[in-house]
């Protein structure tokens, strides 16, 4: 199959840490054989997204998932292989590896049992373990049971605005399908936008005045930064608190860039990667 310049099966030899590299993601750390990054995929604050140098082939620990160049590009930018393809096609300086790809892994679906009131002593010792306010966690994620792999498991959901669930607990960082940002909507002219689910409940610890009158954005993934841009000029004051790393500050300089109306907050736990090492830290 070819779709325009650049084959199928010439794409899927790209090497997969440059073409991440070339949307903004960088390893945490590196061996000769693997390289280990935060997820693209998804909101974590430890590496657990594994490239294999010799393989040229990925897999997210958080969601049981892997796959080849292809397969990682039209998750992240949630395209189609021929968009995928175009994509890939525009970086001619990317190393084509010549060792064979394995078959892809079979994927395993988390499929949600039961959602419900936060009420499991293991759920709320998490939360306080991260010096999280636990009434004001209730008022925005549920319990939600889920069975992956033919196990059951309970964890810390909140819920994204097409119905999937970001799943946290203290052992696992999953989430279930379809895979995409939370939106909090109310009156508010006031929107906040944050990476992940403690940044935002970290927040509305921190100050919960004002996490109560502003609408909320949770990216679950900067991965889709570019999907909510259509609704930053519905608001008349944008509050942004990405992670004070390479990936976040890019992210907050393209918006800052494009919306008159948006302002950098990440000064308020600088020194910081987020807000929720601020409250660990700082909280006494």
């Amino acid at each position: 199959m070819k779709t325009g310049r650049l084959s199928c099966e010439k794409a899927r030899k790209l090497c997969i840490v440059k073409s991440l590299a070339k949307l903004g993601h960088f390893p945490s750390r590196t061996t000769e054989k693997e390289a280990w990054f935060l997820s693209p995929l998804r909101s974590e604050t430890q590496a657990s997204f594994k490239v294999s140098k010799e393989l040229n082939r990925w897999y997210d620990f958080g969601i049981g998932q892997g796959g080849n160049v292809i397969d990682l590009i039209c998750l992240i930018q949630n395209c189609e292989v021929k968009e995928a393809l175009r994509f890939l096609d525009q970086e001619t300086i990317i190393p084509i590896y010549s060792s064979p790809n394995n078959k892809r892994p079979k994927k395993s679906k988390i499929q949600i049992t039961a959602v419900k009131p936060l009420d499991h002593p293991a759920l709320l010792y998490y939360l306080k373990s991260r010096k999280i306010n636990v009434a004001l966690a209730g008022g925005f994620c549920n319990e939600v049971w889920y069975q992956w792999k033919e196990k059951q498991y309970y964890a810390l959901g909140l819920k994204n605005h097409l119905g999937g669930w970001e799943l946290r607990n203290k052992y696992f960082k999953n989430s279930s399908s379809p895979k995409t940002y939370s939106l909090i909507e109310n009156n508010s002219k006031q929107l906040l936008i944050t990476e992940g689910m403690f940044d935002f409940l970290s927040l509305a610890t921190i100050d919960e005045d004002l996490v109560q009158s502003s609408g909320g954005i949770i990216l679950n993934s900067l991965a889709f930064i570019k999907k909510i841009e259509t609704l930053i000029p519905k608001y008349e004051r944008v509050l942004l608190y990405l992670d004070n790393d390479p990936a976040g500050e890019k992210a907050t300089a393209s918006l800052l860039n494009q919306f008159d109306n948006v302002n950098d907050c990440s000064d308020f736990y600088s020194g910081y990667i987020d807000l929720n090492e601020k409250l660990l830290n700082e909280e006494s």
